[in-house]
């Protein structure tokens, strides 16, 4: 069968890659194309274009770069008319899927949706028309089951796919001496993966690192993000950067300070105290304060419905709270030890391993059925 999978994010791309690798062990004659990352290209999917091309943050930002955004939702139509795919997987994204999937469904394409969108959090309203043109959902947190049977929409849980991400991930024994690093206990920068958030995030993040003399500060550089981007804001200062190595970076560290999204559910599987730090224009800032439902913007807190991480939001993410909670972090074992405690109900919680097993088993079944 022709699978056409649409990741816009370097989260998107690693899960969609795990799921390709997948079906393509359930359907022989599997072939992919779509829109994603290398990870993707590496099991076989023809990429259309990078998700470096696609990444567009918060609400102003969105809107200065309409005409790019229309234009690539435009080529992607066009791209998918021309392949004739048995199937559409959509991989979170939202702003751009769900502006594709209703003509797919005007066209008779068949649209699998991996990874909801957080209707849960802001913009409920979504639901209908994910209701009206998403053949199959498959949610990975477990509580986006209940919620979506509020509105009599049946979806699959399929378990969370960072589970498996993570388990596959072995120590490299030699990764102090090849980047260089010293004796001192290694503390995780994870700025974000947007030149924007990064921006805005990083310069705070590194004046704080200076006040802790008896640790060594590494940043996890995305790789979609070039170096002399990470070094033009780091500038003397002589914290490491260190880029595509951030499960390493996190099997390393006995802290982190994360900037809010799928990196801070990364990091707390790995078992590493953080810190959840968020600021965005004020603007977009403005808007979501008003629109989003939640009580917090973490993976970690949302899921065990508690404040297990502390969270650093707009105004209150600046050096002094920073620091306060790094000092905390590194030196209060009390406090240590009952944020690791939090995080053994995680994996739990997520519903264990093989989500991305799961959810290819359903996906060619769904799709064999209808055949």
């Amino acid at each position: 069968m022709n699978y056409y999978v649409i990741a816009g994010e370097a989260s998107g791309d690693l899960h969609a890659s795990n799921l390709v690798k997948e079906i393509s062990k359930l359907d022989s004659d599997s072939d992919f194309r779509g829109w994603g990352g290398d990870m993707m290209q590496a099991q076989g999917v023809s990429i259309v274009k990078h998700y470096r091309e696609l990444a567009f943050m918060g609400f102003t930002e969105v809107l200065m770069n309409i005409s790019t955004i229309l234009n690539n939702i435009k080529l992607c139509k066009e791209d998918i008319l021309n392949c004739k795919p048995d199937v559409v997987i959509m991989i979170d994204y939202p702003g751009f899927n769900l502006r594709i999937a209703p003509f797919l469904k005007q066209n008779g394409i068949k649209v699998f949706y991996y990874i909801s969108p957080q209707v849960w959090a802001w913009k409920q309203s979504r639901v209908k028309k994910i209701k009206e043109f998403v053949d199959k959902m498959f949610v990975i947190l477990p509580f986006e089951k209940d919620f979506y049977s509020k509105f009599n929409y049946n979806v699959d849980f399929v378990g969370h796919p960072l589970l498996d991400a993570v388990s596959t991930i072995k120590k490299e024994e030699d990764f102090v001496q090849k980047f260089d690093l010293d004796a001192k206990p290694l503390v995780a920068i994870l700025p974000g993966s947007r030149k924007q958030e990064i921006e805005q995030m990083l310069p705070v993040m590194i004046n704080v690192s200076k006040r802790f003399n008896d640790f060594q500060f590494v940043i996890a550089g995305a790789p979609s993000i070039e170096e002399v981007f990470y070094k033009n804001i780091i500038k003397d200062s002589p914290i490491k950067l260190i880029s595509g190595k951030t499960y390493q970076i996190l099997l390393h560290a006995k802290a982190a300070m994360v900037t809010s999204g799928t990196a801070t559910l990364e990091t707390a599987l790995f078992g590493v105290p953080e810190v959840v730090c968020y600021k965005g224009g004020k603007i977009s800032y403005m808007i979501a304060k008003q629109l989003v439902k939640v009580s917090y913007i973490s993976l970690v807190n949302l899921i065990l419905d508690k404040e297990t991480v502390k969270e650093l939001i707009q105004n209150n993410f600046n050096e002094e709270t920073l620091y306060k909670e790094m000092n905390e972090l590194l030196y209060n074992k009390e406090y240590i030890s009952k944020v690791e405690a939090n995080y053994k109900g995680l994996r739990e919680k997520l519903g264990g391993s093989g989500a991305s097993q799961k959810t290819a088993q359903l996906m060619v079944s769904y799709l064999k059925n209808d055949k």
